[in-house]
């Protein structure tokens, strides 16, 4: 049985190493960023409870896809992978809220 690496060309293998690197610290970013997006998030379905407004706003949604689906474009990034990734989150948020409510 043959190590797959052992062929590999010493510069692609450090440029695959570096390219990887730059990769966990992106998804590390991404994370750390996501948690303090929920933190505001959190708030906003606080006030949302305690002034009995519904979880989901509809027309923001749609104004924050239209935007990131802007961004998205500008990016050279799918707008639709973007439209995606913002509707899960969406989605997310809208269980907090719903959440949040139901405690009160």
């Amino acid at each position: 049985m043959s190590d797959s690496h052992a062929e590999v060309d010493p510069h692609a293998k450090a440029e695959l190493e570096r390219l990887r690197g730059s990769i966990d610290n992106i998804d590390a970013a991404i994370v750390h960023m996501l948690a303090e997006r929920f933190k505001c998030t959190q708030e906003v379905g606080r006030l949302k409870a305690e002034f009995r407004l519904p979880p989901a706003d509809p027309s923001r949604e749609r104004v924050q896809i239209a935007r990131l689906r802007e961004l998205a474009a500008a990016a050279r990034l799918d707008p639709a992978f973007a439209e995606k990734f913002l509707n899960f989150i969406i989605a997310e948020v809208i269980r907090h809220h719903e959440s949040i409510a139901a405690e009160d």
